[in-house]
């Protein structure tokens, strides 16, 4: 557990919080979104709210691993290290469920909203994909690049199709499996790829330049079609074939890094790509601006 006692504002106020690199898992203190929510005078009062809170949750036979919750040492406002109870998200997101008070109204909300849209979703899978696009363009991903993403989902998903049909079990040989090929094609594994541009929870195609997603998309796809060419089984085949299916899109990572003379793989995340989309924008409006004076001057 990676603990650096980071610090989030809610409010004003702050909720201690600690990563776990492991797990890749944010973990957030229960008392002090309790006492955010409830607006509790001090630590003390939301403590004793937490507790009586806590064995609500018991008596209604709420589920262990919420009410048995994980305690970890954060820094207190004095300064001093105790061992405080702590939540991941989906606890987090259960308790202040338990939590009756306005400032709790929206999220219980936003729940219903996403658990409407996840049934919508299992109905209908087509809106999965309209959503997501919907989302994209949202956070300021361009069209073209979303067209990419999309199309990246497709060719992952056909290779973990494939894996399964051939005896990888999901979980732990699907993530070694993964590790295989980005360290073939990018030299990193995934976790060394997501702390190359400073990642915690976020996905990593997601902040991906389109360069690095399509050489990505070349390895699965050419393991997926290696894996069928070679009737590749279990594991142990299939980790070999992730290796040489990988090495083409390192191949031609090389390839384009020796004749352009600039590494492909760059550590800016999807935020500084989006500004660097927006500033060649603004950048070509400036010069057009510039264009239409001189020409009407």
């Amino acid at each position: 557990m990676d603990i650096d006692d980071k610090i989030q504002l809610f409010e004003n106020k702050r909720i201690r919080t600690a990563w776990d690199e492991e797990k890749e898992e944010w973990y957030f203190s229960i008392v002090d979104v309790v006492a955010v929510l409830t607006d509790q005078p001090d630590a003390r009062h939301a403590s004793t709210y937490w507790a009586v809170l806590k064995n609500r949750l018991k008596e209604e036979g709420a589920n262990e691993l919420l009410t048995n919750c994980k305690q970890l040492k954060m820094t207190a406002t004095d300064g001093k290290r105790r061992a405080t109870d702590v939540a991941d998200t989906q606890q987090l997101l259960r308790i202040i469920q338990s939590i009756p008070s306005p400032k709790a109204e929206p999220f219980k909300l936003w729940l219903a909203e996403v658990g409407r849209e996840r049934i919508e979703e299992t109905i209908d899978p087509e809106l999965t994909i309209e959503r997501a696009l919907e989302t994209y363009l949202r956070k300021g991903y361009s069209r073209e690049w979303v067209n990419q993403r999309l199309q990246a989902i497709q060719v992952r998903k056909e290779l973990t199709d494939e894996w399964d049909a051939r005896g990888v079990q999901k979980g732990v040989e699907y993530a070694i499996l993964t590790d295989e090929i980005s360290r073939a094609w990018s030299g990193m594994t995934t976790r060394q790829y997501k702390k190359f541009k400073g990642l915690t929870k976020e996905n990593l195609r997601d902040n991906m330049s389109t360069l690095e997603l399509v050489l990505n998309m070349l390895a699965e796809a050419t393991t997926t079609e290696l894996a069928k060419g070679h009737d590749a089984q279990g594991f142990a085949e299939n980790q070999e074939i992730a290796r040489r299916g990988s090495k083409v899109a390192g191949d031609a990572r090389k390839a384009i890094e020796a004749d352009t003379g600039k590494p492909v793989i760059t550590s800016k995340n999807a935020a500084q790509l989006n500004q660097v989309v927006t500033d060649m924008i603004e950048g070509i409006i400036a010069e057009q601006d510039d264009i239409e004076l001189d020409t009407e001057g």
